[in-house]
């Protein structure tokens, strides 16, 4: 049996209107999961690190990623492991940012360990894993300290 083209083309409009349902739903949850985060995580007294953001935020194509790690997380001497990952809205991993200013070099942020506090700062170039620049969109930003997480939103626009 095939298909006649206003079938197909009625398929279609109903896959776009289910994909955009589902992607403004993933939004809300997202946004909630991230408010949620910024609530219980970064903030909360104790925990020893903060992610201030990045700016400029809306940004194109690029953007830099402060963060902060307190004297408390380097209280037992030890270094911290710190990531930083990018997450489209479908919680795919889009890319890790690199380090500025760091000893290692100019490196991901992945299991990368920091030996002083103070605030630091990474870089994204607004490409994904493959090197391809990303869609406009809202992004999630995880900083990972010791096992611990906070996130934020992004936003590319174009």
């Amino acid at each position: 049996m095939t298909l006649g083209y206003r079938t197909k083309c009625g398929v279609q409009v109903l896959f776009r209107r289910i994909f955009c349902a589902a992607a403004f739903l993933s939004c809300l949850l997202a946004g909630a999961q991230s408010a949620s985060a910024q609530d219980t995580s970064p903030s909360r007294p104790g925990v020893g690190f903060e992610l201030e953001g990045n700016y400029p935020n809306p940004f194109n194509p690029e953007t830099t990623i402060r963060f902060s790690l307190t004297d408390e997380v380097f209280a037992s001497g030890a270094p911290v492991v710190v990531t930083i990952r990018i997450f489209n809205l479908l919680s795919q991993l889009v890319a890790h940012p690199v380090a500025l200013a760091h000893p290692a070099g100019n490196v991901e942020v992945r299991s990368l360990e920091y030996t002083r506090s103070g605030r630091h700062e990474a870089f994204w170039d607004g490409t994904d894993q493959s090197g391809r620049q990303v869609a406009s969109g809202i992004y999630m930003l995880q900083l990972t300290v010791n096992g611990q997480s906070g996130m934020k939103k992004m936003i590319v626009q174009k």
